[in-house]
């Protein structure tokens, strides 16, 4: 059977997203009938039909869900090891770390001296991102991320944890709950709570990708947010903040391409973890 080119799967996946030919061919920037014809081949090719096609709809047959699912991650990995190849032969190499402004509970600082110290360091650039940290490091465009286990997705990242803290609940200062002085996940049914893209477990709330998005909604009563400790430490005009006791701690992970082999990457993690259980209390 002859390869399948990424040409095609980038069809395919269009095709496959959008469930309408004519759409996915304006996002692909092509005409129509080609399109339908590379996909046929397709099928052709792999033996399998990929779409179910009537006159009024499109619809994924089982094989080609998981040719969906499968050539998203082959597009991701070719695109990561383009972006990690030309980034590995730039004349000054780098490592590049994704976060969330104000996510690294306050440790980044000491984290950054620390590994400068190590020999063989390299500079480390930061780009900040609320809701693609995760993916920035699995398509390759960054090298690791801080995240939080157990609230983001660590799909197809390897990862070392480095802090744990506990979890606070954001509210508005005239909210009947800021009133107590702790509260249960229980008192918490039927609140709107946000839901961030890159989350484990996305919830039913309103979708927020800025932490000022969010904390404007909580001042304004339309959303509580679990939050953690370090967080909670930045004041917010009109948020109050209230332990939540029965909440599952956030535990700051430093993550990184599963299976990576980099030693540039390691250099960084071990430093970190070094730093991080140097800090800890005991």
């Amino acid at each position: 059977m002859d390869d399948v080119e990424t040409r095609e799967l980038r069809y395919f996946v269009a095709v496959a997203e959008e469930l309408h030919f004519g759409r996915a061919a304006d996002r692909l920037g092509i005409a129509q009938p080609p399109l339908s014809r590379a996909i046929r081949r397709l099928e052709h090719r792999l033996g399998v039909p990929l779409l179910a096609r009537t006159s009024r709809s499109v619809r994924l047959t089982p094989a080609g869900e998981t040719l969906l699912h499968e050539g998203r991650a082959a597009l991701n990995g070719v695109a990561a090891a383009v972006r990690r190849t030309r980034r590995a032969g730039r004349d000054t190499p780098a490592l590049v770390l994704a976060l969330k402004a104000g996510g690294d509970s306050g440790l980044l600082r000491a984290i950054l001296r620390g590994y400068a110290e190590r020999p063989g360091s390299v500079p480390v650039e930061l780009v900040f991102s609320v809701h693609e940290r995760a993916a920035m490091v699995r398509d390759g465009r960054a090298d690791l991320a801080l995240l939080h286990h157990p609230q983001n997705d660590l799909t197809g990242l390897d990862s070392a944890p480095l802090h744990t803290e506990p979890r606070m609940l954001a509210l508005a200062e005239d909210h009947p709950l800021a009133a107590r002085e702790s509260i249960t996940l229980a008192d918490l049914d039927g609140l709107p709570m946000p839901r961030w893209p890159e989350a484990a477990d996305p919830g039913p709330g309103p979708m927020v990708t800025e932490v000022g998005e969010l904390l404007h909604l909580v001042v304004l009563g339309r959303a509580v947010s679990l939050v953690t400790e370090s967080a909670a430490r930045r004041p917010y005009a009109g948020v109050a903040y209230r332990p939540v006791v029965d909440a599952a701690p956030a535990t700051l992970v430093v993550a990184w391409p599963e299976g990576s082999r980099s030693r540039r990457i390691a250099g960084f993690v071990e430093a970190a973890r070094a730093v991080t259980s140097a800090l800890s209390p005991g």
